[in-house]
């Protein structure tokens, strides 16, 4: 039998930056909670059971949120799949973040988009598409609010400013049909079946708002119940949450933002909670958004065998 061809060194190396850089934070977090450790350990015990659970909820409910997103963008190319074969299209390939590099949920997505007749282009289209606008909305909604998380966030991720324009320009229909078409032809590819439209861009847009606006709920949970003020706690918290999702996308070297995004999400809770409170609010934040990926990508499997097949292209999404 013939051996596979071992993999390149550069992806090798690349890999063993991403493993190496991810642990890295992952230690610095570790390091901090240990060195907190007592103050930590008092507020799991104020962690009560009806603030978790609503948090997981909320977490859910977001993490839905971002599925519809993602199908009113599929859609707008001219792909309608049903729900249950969505779910199974998006969930399955959302567990992909977790592994170092950010192609996997999109080769996974083109893989799975075939079985419900959707072209690979238009899947992975779609899937770099839901990737700007989460991108872009979450610096818009984390920039707004950075105001209200005080001058200490203001000054240690005041850069991020600089990436929004550019988020926002890239989202504009005719700037992004003009990128995407030039980026398919780049690659050989035929024409996608469809242009995206402002309407089903505004679409996907405002169902990532939502979502932010439930992930804000899901960490405002928690953070009350360790004894943050709770006045403007929605604000505070779904403006950190979006800052630092974006913050640990943008360091590319760590899956699903992992370290990256808990030590920006304590940064930027200084003015909202002490650091041992927003440490274990950041540490059960990612717990609760990792078993969401997992109830999710199970759901998604169920709802799957219900429905092989998709519509025929052609069809736009009405809501």
């Amino acid at each position: 039998m013939t051996a596979e061809p071992a993999p390149a060194p550069g992806p090798r190396r690349r890999r063993a930056v991403e493993v190496a850089v991810t642990a890295a934070f992952l230690g610095f977090l570790g390091w901090a909670i240990a060195r907190q450790w007592p103050q930590v350990a008092a507020g799991i015990g104020e962690l009560s059971v009806a603030p978790v659970a609503g948090s997981a909820a909320a977490a859910l409910a977001g993490i839905w949120c971002s599925f519809r997103c993602w199908r009113a963008i599929l859609a707008d190319f001219g792909s309608r799949v049903p729900v249950g074969g969505g779910m199974r299209i998006f969930f399955l390939g959302q567990a992909g973040k977790y592994v170092p590099g950010k192609v996997w949920p999109i080769l996974a997505q083109i893989r799975l988009g075939r079985q419900h007749r959707v072209p690979g282009r238009s899947s992975a289209a779609a899937a770099l598409v839901f990737l700007l606008i989460v991108l872009g909305t979450g610096l818009l909604v984390g920039i707004c609010l950075l105001p209200v998380l005080g001058p200490g966030a203001a000054r240690a991720y005041g850069w991020v400013l600089l990436v929004l324009p550019a988020a926002l320009v890239v989202l504009w229909p005719p700037v992004l049909n003009r990128l995407l078409g030039r980026a398919v032809r780049l690659a050989g590819r035929e024409p996608l079946p469809r242009a995206l439209s402002t309407t089903g861009v505004l679409r996907a847009v405002g169902w990532a708002l939502v979502m932010w606006l439930l992930y804000g709920v899901h960490l405002g949970l928690l953070l009350a119940a360790l004894g943050a003020d709770p006045a403007g706690l929605w604000l505070r918290s779904t403006g950190a949450f979006a800052g630092a999702w974006a913050i640990g996308f943008l360091l590319v070297v760590a899956p699903a933002g992992l370290g990256p995004r808990e030590l920006a999400l304590v940064a930027l809770l200084t003015g909202t909670a002490d650091q041992p409170a927003a440490l274990l609010a950041a540490v059960v934040s990612r717990l609760l958004m990792t078993a969401g990926d997992l109830v999710w990508a199970v759901l998604g499997i169920g709802a799957g065998r219900a429905h092989p097949a998709a519509r025929p292209a052609g069809v736009r999404e009405g809501g």
